[in-house]
Parts: structure tokens; sequence; C-alpha cells
């Protein structure tokens, strides 16, 4: 009992790190860091942090014929997955991706459908196309010109499939390692493939980190060891003691989360003032898609009932 309260409270933080990393990491980007540059130093950090602790307190073989898999993780988990956000939210809003982020469990669905073969049921479709027309209307009719920017959620809805894949991918791989290593064996694979687009050693090399100020730092650090490397371990810890679907039933808080930290940073000056890019349209759009995420999470629990039940006789 007490493991799994921890296992929500750690949900909780990770979540809250998660929606301040929104809005600080957006006011890092581009006056004192380009998105590449910013990914290249989240990655390579985060890459060092993981390959130490796998070494200290893990050091689990993996199989040869594994690497592929775990190098294909790597690339739509960590590269192509921490590209398209850092990128999107350099041009979009943070509400804006706080929303779109929430459609991942959806296109989850849809992909084990084709890559699993997993069943999709009548309230799944339903749930499916609410978070669609959610989506599609946030992206086109619900955007602010002055905060929005369709590239920009483009890019966040890209970042979200290819994190959709990952976990569609990496099912197979957690239930054969430890998490520790699958995580370290991705971001190293990941930070290859971040470092071989070339836009991101040239824009690293043309960033004058010397100039950045300290509180810019602080933001800095806060993305690459609170939002990255933090989360990621108490995401381990909650997941040794909670269902994959609880945990992502927590993604439900991103929205709300930085609507809060939106109004706070900016009251405190910890963020430019990004309150105007909130509107009653965004969020039924939001609900929308919050509909259709809680309608195939009852399907779910729904089939495993009925299984249990087929068990049982």
């Amino acid at each position: 009992m007490k493991n799994t309260i921890l296992a929500h409270a750690a949900l909780m933080l990770l979540n809250i790190l998660y929606g301040a990393n929104h809005l600080l990491a957006k006011g890092v980007m581009p006056a004192h860091l380009s998105s590449n540059a910013f990914i290249f130093l989240r990655v390579s950090v985060t890459t060092v942090f993981f390959v130490f602790l796998y070494f200290i307190f893990v050091r689990e073989k993996v199989k040869r014929q594994d690497i592929f898999l775990l190098a294909i993780c790597g690339f739509f988990g960590v590269a192509l997955n921490q590209l398209f956000f850092f990128s999107g939210l350099e041009l979009t809003s943070a509400m804006n991706a706080g929303i779109i982020m929430t459609s991942t469990p959806i296109i989850v669905v849809v992909m084990a459908y084709f890559i699993l073969k997993e069943p999709i049921t009548k309230l799944k479709v339903i749930g499916i196309l609410l978070g669609a027309i959610g989506a599609v209307q946030l992206i086109t009719l619900g955007r602010i010109p002055s905060f929005d920017s369709p590239l920009g959620d483009l890019y966040i809805l890209i970042n979200a499939a290819s994190f959709s894949l990952y976990l569609v991918l990496v099912k197979p791989l957690m239930s054969k390692y430890k998490p520790m290593t699958v995580i370290t064996f991705n971001f190293i694979f990941g930070s290859i493939f971040v470092l071989l687009y070339p836009p991101v050693l040239t824009d690293v090399f043309q960033t004058n980190f010397f100039v950045i100020p300290s509180n810019v730092w602080w933001k800095i650090g806060f993305v690459v060891f609170g939002a990255t490397c933090l989360t990621y371990l108490l995401n381990i810890f909650a997941l040794k003691h909670v269902s994959p679907s609880v945990s992502g039933s927590y993604i439900y808080t991103q929205p709300i989360l930085v609507i809060i930290f939106t109004i706070l940073f900016a009251k405190i000056g910890w963020s430019d003032d990004y309150s105007k890019s909130i509107t009653g349209e965004k969020i039924i759009y939001m609900l929308l898609i919050f509909s259709g995420v809680y309608l195939i999470s009852l399907s779910a629990y729904r089939l495993k009932k009925k299984n249990k039940m087929r068990v049982k006789d």
C-alpha cells in the first residue's frame, strides 16, 4: 500500500516536472539556445547519467539479436521525439504542446493495432475519432497567431506519434530486460542519431555558451536533470508498483499543469506572460481529446475484465 502511494506521488511529481518543462524550456529558446543545441545538451548529459547508473547498479547483458530493436527504439523514443518536441515548442505555445501530447494514448492504440495486431473495439474507434477531431480543431481553428504555429503544432504531433511508436516497439524489450538497461541503450543510440543530424553540431559550435546568463542556466539545468533524468527514474519506480495504464492516465494533468504554471511563472517572473494563449475554445478541444482517451481506457478496462471472467469460467 505504501509503495502504491509513493508510486502515485512519483507519477504526480514527474508530470509536474513535465508541465514546468514546457514553460521553462520555451523561455530558453531561441534567444539563448536553438532547439538543436538544447537537444544536444539534454540528450548527451542524460546519456552519460544513465550509462553511469547502468555500469554501477545494473550491468545487464543485452542479446545481440535485440541490438537492432534497441537502436530503433532509440531513434523514435529519443532522437526523433526530442528533435520534433523542441522544434515544435520553439514555434508554438506551451498550452498547445501540452494538449497535443495528451493524444499519445490514442496514437498508441492505433499503432498497436497495426504493429501488434491488438484488437480495436467500437468504443476505441469512437475514442480515436473524438481525439482526432479535438487535435485537428486545435491545430486549425483554435490557434492564436501571436502564440501558436501550425508548423509547431505539427511538430509536436509528430513528436507524440514518434513517442507512441516507441511505446509500442519497446514493449517486448521492457518485459525481457530491466527498465534501466532498456533506457540506457535507448539513450546511447538516440544520442548517436542526434549527433548524426547535421544542424545539431552546427548549432552547438555556433552557440556562445559563456554569454548565457546564470538564471537561464538554472532553467537549462532543470530541463536536463529535473525534466529528463529525474522523470525517467521516477517513471521506472512507479511502473514497478502500478500498471502502465495507470501511469499513462496521468497525462491528463499536462494541460492543466501548463495552465497553472503559465499563470504562476508569469507572476514570479520565471517566464513571459503566455496567459493569452489559453482560451475557452482550446479547453473545449482539450476536453474532446480527454473524452477520446477516456473511452479508449474504458474499452481496455472492459476487455481486461471480460478476459478475467473467461479465465475464471
